[in-house]
């Protein structure tokens, strides 16, 4: 397999770190490593390496599935390469909604064929006959992100029953990246719970503000699973011991708390995003999650001109829509501190202005 390279990472490396401010950050602010009970006595492996068998019965519970169906893995990038090497062969056809983070189409592209459904402003609605349309009879898997990133669409229920019903019939899979779904304020049954032919990827960095904590899982059928595991073995062999030691305090009496205040973070920031988007006449699909997908402001040729002048005249990083396939958006995040995002905003505003 041959993989390119990662365009937002390689982006986000040129810049994040001779920036002062990030507003290109897809999770929420990180919250303080003192709320949680750090001590997890010799530091050895997570025994099962596939993350203890009463923590997986309690994640597995959430998706109607058994233990056995779940393995912890180190963060959602991991179970979602894990899902793809267990899942596809040379020659396998995947279909993937798009715009979306670029992993999710470029290692399904490196071991077979990938057709893309691309999803359009200003609502970003997926038509589930375009996924019929684009499916052949090697097509092995339907992939996508809900909540979408970079656009924040949340694909309801029916939508999602309805691509459930549609790979069943075809003999394929359904994989969804559900890692800012609790950040929903209603969010609904995950794709996993819809049945055998789905698999949920998933995690506490983005939702639970816990990304250092590098915990993920796969919710899939159990032979599906027992794939996963075995390329694990070749991976990380183990999630880390700290961060699963956090995830299940996170998930446990804390998570309401910490998801109520989330919720409210995100809520707060994105009226401040609103605010400033008006203010400019941009235009966005309010998100769901803490990114949203902007249009560029006039006067600019396109997102890479737009938040590489950023970053040059007010040292703010943004991520340019190329990174995503649309040259005429760029994605921000709003998870950060408050102070934080206002600061940004004020300065690309600044910007904005100085330009015309």
């Amino acid at each position: 397999m041959e993989l390119p390279p990662f365009e937002l990472e390689r982006w986000l490396d040129e810049y994040e770190s001779d920036a002062d401010l990030m507003l290109a950050e897809s999770g929420v602010r990180s919250l303080p490593a003192d709320r949680f009970d750090l001590d997890v006595g010799e530091l050895g492996y997570v025994i099962p390496t596939d993350g203890s068998p009463d923590f997986r019965a309690d994640i597995a519970e959430r998706y109607d599935r058994d233990a056995e169906e779940v393995v912890l893995t180190c963060g959602t990038q991991e179970a979602d390469f894990l899902t793809f090497m267990s899942l596809l062969s040379e020659g396998d056809h995947t279909v993937v909604v798009s715009p979306t983070y670029q992993s999710l189409a470029s290692v399904p592209e490196s071991v077979g064929e990938v057709s893309e459904v691309r999803t359009e402003p200003p609502d970003w609605n997926l038509s589930v006959d375009a996924v019929a349309e684009a499916m052949r009879p090697e097509t092995q898997l339907v992939v996508l992100t809900n909540p979408s990133n970079p656009t924040g669409k949340y694909l309801g229920l029916e939508t999602m029953q309805a691509l459930y019903d549609l790979v069943e019939e075809n003999d394929a899979y359904l994989l969804v990246d559900e890692v800012y779904r609790m950040l929903a304020d209603d969010p609904h049954a995950p794709a996993a719970a819809l049945g055998p032919r789905a698999v949920s990827t998933a995690g506490v960095s983005k939702s639970y503000g816990l990304a250092g904590a590098r915990l993920g899982w796969v919710v899939a059928e159990t032979d599906i699973a027992d794939a996963v595991r075995k390329w694990k073995d070749y991976t990380t062999i183990s999630p880390p011991l700290v961060g699963n030691h956090i995830a299940r305090q996170a998930l446990g009496e804390q998570e309401d708390d910490i998801l109520a205040a989330n919720r409210s973070h995100a809520k707060a920031n994105r009226e401040r995003v609103t605010e400033f988007l008006e203010l400019h006449g941009l235009n966005w699909f309010e998100p769901t999650g803490v990114n949203g997908f902007p249009t560029i402001p006039a006067g600019f040729e396109n997102g890479k001109e737009f938040c590489r002048s950023v970053f040059e005249a007010e040292s703010v990083v943004l991520a340019p829509g190329e990174v995503f396939g649309y040259p005429d958006r760029f994605r921000i995040g709003f998870g950060l501190h408050t102070d934080e995002l206002e600061e940004g905003l004020e300065r690309v505003s600044q910007h904005i202005e100085n330009r015309r």
